[in-house]
C-alpha cells in the first residue's frame, strides 16, 4: 500500500481538487484506491457525497492519528490523503503516514513563501526515514501561455525538493465537475484536463517504484 499525502498549509492551493482527481485517476488506471479527508472542513467528503454512485471511497480522519488509523483500514493499492490547511499536527501525522508528499503551489510568490514551514517538516521526515520518503512540488492552477509557471518552478528549486514535470492548469472544468461530485476524467476523458491529471498520476507512480 502506497500513501500519497497532498499537503499545503496555505488554503486555495488546489489541494482538494488535486487529491480527488489523483485518487480517481489512479482508480481509472486499475488501482484499488481510498481517499482520506483529513481536513476538518470536509471538502473531499462533501465532494464525494454529491454523487450517489460515487466510485471513489472517502473516509474522514481529521485528527492527528492518521498513521495509526490507516493501519487498521483494509489494505489498498493507494491511499490519497487530502491534507488540512493551517494544522501543523495533522500535517505531521499525514507526513508520518506517507510514502510520497505532493505539495501543490500556485504560481504566486506568496504561495512559495507559505510552503517554507511545510518543507522543513517534510525534510525532517526525509532525514528520519533515510530518504525513503519522497516529496515533490506540483505547480497548480497554472495559467496557460504565461511564463510565470516556469519562473515559479525555478524559484521552488531553492527548497531542494523536485518540481514535477506535470502541471495542473487553471480550468473551469475543475470546479464545474467538483460541483457534480465527479472529475474531469469522468466528464471528458479525452480532454486536455483529463490528460494532465493522468500525466500527474503516472509521474507519481513512476517515482514510487
Amino acid at each position: 500500500m502506497k500513501v500519497i499525502a497532498v499537503l499545503n498549509q496555505k488554503g486555495g492551493s488546489g489541494k482538494t481538487t488535486i487529491a480527488t482527481h489523483l485518487a480517481r485517476a489512479l482508480q481509472i488506471g486499475g488501482a484499488d484506491v481510498l481517499l482520506v479527508d483529513s481536513d476538518p472542513q470536509g471538502s473531499a467528503r462533501d465532494w464525494a457525497a454529491v454523487r450517489e454512485d460515487q466510485p471513489v471511497p472517502v473516509v474522514g480522519i481529521d485528527r492527528p492519528t492518521i498513521e495509526r488509523d490507516l493501519k487498521s483500514l483494509v489494505r489498498k493499492d493507494f491511499v490519497v490523503i487530502d491534507g488540512a490547511p493551517q494544522a501543523a499536527d495533522l500535517a505531521v501525522s499525514a507526513i508520518k503516514a506517507a510514502h510520497f508528499i505532493l505539495i501543490p503551489v500556485q504560481p504566486s510568490p506568496y504561495d512559495i513563501w507559505a510552503t517554507a514551514d511545510l518543507v522543513d517538516l517534510v525534510k525532517q521526515r526525509i532525514e528520519v526515514t533515510d530518504g525513503k520518503l519522497k516529496a515533490a512540488f506540483i505547480v497548480s492552477r497554472a495559467i496557460k501561455g504565461t511564463k510565470i509557471s516556469a519562473e515559479i518552478a525555478e524559484a521552488l528549486s531553492g527548497y531542494d525538493l523536485p518540481v514535477l514535470e506535470s502541471r495542473i492548469t487553471q480550468r473551469v472544468s475543475y470546479p464545474s465537475t467538483a460541483a457534480a461530485g465527479t472529475t474531469v476524467n469522468d466528464a471528458d476523458p479525452d480532454g486536455d484536463a483529463a490528460r494532465e491529471v493522468l500525466a500527474l498520476a503516472n509521474e507519481i507512480k513512476r517515482l514510487l517504484i
